[in-house]
Formats: C-alpha cells, structure tokens, sequence
C-alpha cells in the first residue's frame, strides 16, 4: 500500500512558478510539499532554458568580440581557437550552481521534496511514483493536501514531418548541448528561442538559416524594433527566410535535407542540424487532468483558472506555461507568488500589463506594454518619442550604437503605455520603464528624472522629452 502524508499545500513542477509558490506558501505558514519528476529542481528554465541559452549567448559573444571587436579598442590577440567543450563545462556549473540553490531554499523554508511523477488521485491528492532499484520499478506514494498547485511548465511543440531524433533534428535542448559547431544550421521558427540559440552557433562559427513562414520575425515585437532587429541580424550574418513554410525533411546519413515552400516556389534546402522552435506547449500528459475533471481550452491546452488561479476544480489551481498568456519565467514566478497568496487568504494578483519581454540576442530588446500596432487597432490617440543609441555617449563609447528606445504615450493623458527599447543592456533598461507603467508614470516622468551620464538610460530619458513635444500639443 502507498505511503500516505497530509500537507496543507503541495506544488506540482519546480520551475520558476512552483519553486517560488512553494517558498511563499511556506512564508506565509503552509506546510507545503514540492514534488519535481528531474533529478535536479529548477525545471526547464534553470535546466536547459533560460539559464544555460544565457550563459551559451555570453560565452559566445565574448568569442565573438574576441574575433571581431577587441582590435577596434587597441587589443590584439594571436591566433583565436574555440574549446567548446569548456564553453559547455562552463553552461554546466552555471545551472548546477542555481539549480543546487533552490534545493537550499527549498530545504531552508522547511519545504518537503519529492522525486517522481506526479499524477492527480483526486481534488486533495496526488500519487508520486519514484524509481527504484537498477531494474527502474517505480514505488508509489500518496501525498493528500488542502490545496494543489500544477506547475509542470511546457515542452516543445513538434510539427508533423519534423519529427525529432535527438541528433539531427532537434529541440532547444539538444541544440544547447552540441558536441561541435554546426558548419549549416537551419532553424525552424524566428521566434526568441530561434533567434538566440541561432545567434549562440552563428557566433561560434555556424551558417545559420532562419526560416519563418510570417511576414516579420519575433511577431509578437513591435513592428518597427522588429524590422530593425531583422536588419542587424542580417548584418551580422544571419541568413533569414521569411514568408516561407518547411513542408518536411528528410534525415541521409549527417545531413538534413528541409523542403521549404516560398510563394508556391519549393527548394530543398541542406544542413547538418535542424532545430525546429514553433513554440510550446503546455505539459499536462499523464497528469490525469481529464479524470480528476479539470477543465482544460480545447483549441491550446491551456488549463482554464479564474482570477485566484483556481480550476474548475475549487482544491486545483494551476500558473505559468499550464495557464493562457506569455510563456515567460518572470510571469510564472509572479503568478506562484500570487496563487500562494490566494491560497493563503490574501489578494495576489499579477498586473498583466506590466510584465515585460526580452529577446536576448546581440543587441538586446526589450519591451512592455502596447505595441504601437496594438495602439493603432484600439483606437487610442498616441504620442511617441523615439531616441537612437548613436547619440547616447556611453553607448558611443562602448561602440554600439545601433538601436533605439521608443517610448508610447496616450496623447491626452501622457500616460505611458508602452515602451520597447532594441541596443545594449536593452534587458536591464526595461525595469524602469515597468516600474514606471507599474505606477502610473507619464513621460513627463521619466523626462524629469535626472539619470546618470554617462548612461544607456539617458536614451530613454530623452525619448520621454520627445514624447512630450508631441504630447504638449496634442489636442
């Protein structure tokens, strides 16, 4: 008989969401329970996400700085060479590091840590069953709880004819982790997780083509940072498809042969390695949601809560990648917050306006808020003020000057109403621009705040003064 034990919360997945539920559940005096079916916490983010893509996007643009950028600040160097395996070792630490400190946080807030899978048995209760012996047999335990958070993230999305093997044709992961430099990478999908990790091999050496069946890569951007991301990265090499859709491939021996269809036209295009990155999709297989009665969007999977993070079924709840919006770590984590405070009797919430996006390639871009698109398609009468990097000294001074910060604003209120930024710490500079949307700010604000010089944050200081010569006579 499985081993029963009685928790007042226990959180399903340890990813940014359920690692931070748990910890704020515990805070505010749940017994609480995580149960995680990897090894290492974490989830995908800290395990093969958004942790090691960053770690792999700093080393290679340092490699790429070396090869093409320290001569123009008066450093030479000899012959350069790439050791990508010390350049994977590094990624390695990074992520055992991390994921080594949320076991510690975990265990410091007294929050007990299950291996295995998790599957519902009920509306107050999971099994979890753990592997046991060199023979992989799995042992059963029931966990009861006042409260159940689902926090089991997404998985890629695979698209029919592009099947993964693991080797050739491949996800996220396995594109994180190559044993050598791709000599031609195809990559389906010019979404951010495409971007960086072509930007990671393109950098390292790699012919890197993008294929991207839209008008526009990163479609959810604004379409003029878009447009001008498209054109640096062009710039830089990176070969991109647009408008064009991958019908299939084909695996011969150490190649990939990828039919691509653009305007009726097909070509066969070859490469050593296809990373297919469509999207993702919430992770709820053999979770038993159907049995327990959760109802889940028939169109996306998404689960259906309400403004608690409550399922349909009232003991249920469920945040990040499982539940509708943007698949971001910092919206999960937000969200585990939020769900542990209801749990716990409290108002949490997430201001969904205000969670902000970053694509990680070389220059950064960042943004929150309305899109100027989504301003026009809702009629709202808008100013924008615009500011480029090339006038901004530090920037000057570091010699990245492509890139500009658009700051919107309603033209009668001046209120700020988005703001996306594409340049160097284009990442860091968005925290203020969603503390100020956070409060209310208007341009005037931000206009008026003294920031330091020489900074990248006076671009955004002077796109708010260009916002209010519109602004100031508006009608």
């Amino acid at each position: 008989m499985a081993k029963k034990e009685l928790f007042d919360l226990v959180v399903i997945g340890s990813g940014p969401g359920g690692y931070v539920a748990a910890v704020r559940a515990a805070q505010l005096g749940l017994k609480t329970a995580c149960v995680e079916k990897e090894p290492r916490l974490g989830g995908v983010c800290l395990n093969v996400g958004c942790i090691p893509s960053k770690a792999l996007l700093d080393s290679s643009e340092y490699f790429h700085l070396a090869k093409d950028h320290f001569a123009d600040h008066g450093i030479k160097i000899g012959k350069l060479s790439l050791d990508l395996a010390a350049m994977m070792a590094r990624k390695e630490e990074v992520v055992a590091e991390l994921t080594e400190n949320v076991r510690k946080l975990l265990e410091g807030n007294s929050i007990s840590i299950f291996h295995g899978t998790a599957r519902l048995a009920g509306a107050d209760r999971i099994e979890v069953k753990q592997k046991t012996g060199s023979a992989g047999k799995k042992k059963g335990r029931i966990i009861e709880a006042k409260a159940i958070i689902l926090a089991t993230g997404s998985i890629p999305v695979q698209v029919p004819g592009l099947e993964f093997d693991g080797r050739r044709i491949v996800t996220s992961t396995e594109a994180l982790a190559f044993d050598a430099v791709p000599k031609h990478l195809g990559v389906v999908g010019g979404g951010y997780i495409g971007l960086e990790l072509g930007a990671v091999w393109l950098r390292l050496g790699s012919k890197v083509t993008v294929v991207e069946m839209l008008p526009q890569i990163a479609a959810t951007m604004d379409g003029q940072v878009a447009r001008t991301l498209d054109r640096i990265l062009r710039k830089q090499g990176l070969d991109i498809r647009l408008k064009t859709r991958v019908s299939g491939a084909k695996i011969s021996r150490n190649k990939v042969s990828v039919i691509l269809e653009t305007n009726g036209r097909e070509e066969i295009m070859s490469c050593d390695r296809l990373l297919v990155a469509v999207g993702r999709r919430p992770l709820t297989q053999n979770l038993g949601l159907e049995e327990a009665g959760v109802e889940t969007d028939a169109r996306t999977g998404h689960v259906l809560v309400d403004e608690a993070y409550r399922t349909s079924i009232p003991t249920l709840y469920a945040i990040g990648d499982l539940i509708a919006g943007p698949m971001l770590a910092h919206k999960a984590s937000a969200e585990g917050i939020a769900v542990a405070e209801c749990i716990a009797g409290l108002p949490g919430e997430v201001n969904y306006d205000a969670i902000p996006a970053v694509v990680y390639t070389w220059p950064e871009v960042a943004s929150v808020g309305l899109t100027e698109e989504q301003v026009k398609e809702r009629n709202i009468p808008y100013c924008v003020g615009t500011y480029p990097f090339s006038g901004a000294g530090r920037a000057r001074c570091m010699g990245e000057k492509d890139g500009f910060v658009k700051l919107i604003a309603h033209s009668k209120t001046d209120r700020i109403i988005g703001v996306h930024i594409i340049g160097p710490r284009a990442a860091d500079m968005i925290a203020e621009c969603v503390l100020a949307m956070e409060f209310g700010a208007s341009s005037e604000d931000i206009a008026r705040t003294v920031h330091g010089h020489p900074t990248f944050a006076e671009a955004l200081q002077e796109a708010a003064m260009a916002v209010r010569k519109c602004s100031i006579y508006a009608s």
